[in-house]
């Protein structure tokens, strides 16, 4: 356990000035403040619809989720996957890594708990954020009715659904980037998969769970009504592709050579 904690303090400090440390902080900041000021300065037309309180909020909070869903966190997941392993592809520093009195599964699984905490953050903070900027907005303009109804509980499920969801194409674009270290491969590999996996899913596919790109837009389709089921089938294809590549990704640390 000290040895996976040296790790990922190790991978902390590598990471924290790269694009993707910031972009897990500053994804939240920036897209629910364009859809808050986008709100705001629609006000007049939002509420000529008079939408009920719980289909404003299903509307406003629709907007960060189906952005991040659909597009953004896919290809934030395949961008931050290939760069926290470029820092030692770039500087060809896999063999001081591997010679350091710590173990390799350490070394892999620090690497792996890191990108892992960095989507967490990135949707941790989409929740307060989005929910916090619902509320602004109606102590800014208070014929928005946000404070008539709590979406904290739906918000809660999804974004964790969400999160549940991205661990699938992440282990898979982890394993990506060990095998190869340039940048064409694993981004274009992740590119083709994304399209594919948003053209499968939003044309109905009944396998479209076996392809990981599509789980977090199909996470966050409402089958039913009534409470978010977390466990559905794409989630635990994404879970099972999670934990297949974590382990595949692993033979391949073992096997580099630290001569």
């Amino acid at each position: 356990m000290q040895a996976l904690l040296i790790s990922l303090r190790s991978e902390f400090y590598k990471s924290r000035k790269t694009l993707a440390f910031w972009a897990a902080i500053l994804l939240p900041l920036v897209i629910c403040g364009l859809i808050a000021s986008g709100t705001f300065l629609q006000a007049e037309k939002i509420l000529q619809r008079n939408y009920p309180p719980n289909v404003l909020w299903l509307n406003y909070a629709g907007a960060a989720l189906g952005i991040m869903g659909s597009l953004i966190l896919p290809f934030y997941v395949i961008f931050m996957a290939f760069s926290v392993n470029n820092i030692e592809h770039k500087n060809d520093t896999w063999k001081t890594l591997f010679a350091q009195p710590l173990n390799k599964f350490s070394i892999y699984a620090a690497k792996y708990l890191f990108a892992v905490l960095l989507i967490f953050i990135c949707l941790f903070l989409f929740l307060p954020l989005t929910y916090g900027s619902g509320l602004l907005l109606h102590a800014l303009e208070p014929r928005l009715k946000f404070d008539a109804y709590s979406p904290w509980t739906l918000l809660s499920r999804l974004y964790l659904k969400l999160f549940l969801a991205s661990l699938g194409i992440l282990s898979l674009q982890f394993f990506i980037s060990l095998v190869w270290a340039d940048f064409l491969k694993p981004m274009g590999f992740g590119f083709i998969g994304l399209i594919s996996g948003l053209i499968t899913a939003s044309k109905g596919w009944e396998y479209a769970y076996t392809i990981p790109y599509a789980h977090p837009v199909m996470a966050l389709s409402l089958k039913k009504p009534g409470p978010v089921e977390i466990f559905t089938q794409e989630i635990y294809s994404s879970l099972t592709y999670a934990v297949v590549f974590f382990v595949i990704g692993y033979f391949i640390v073992a096997k580099k050579s630290i001569k």
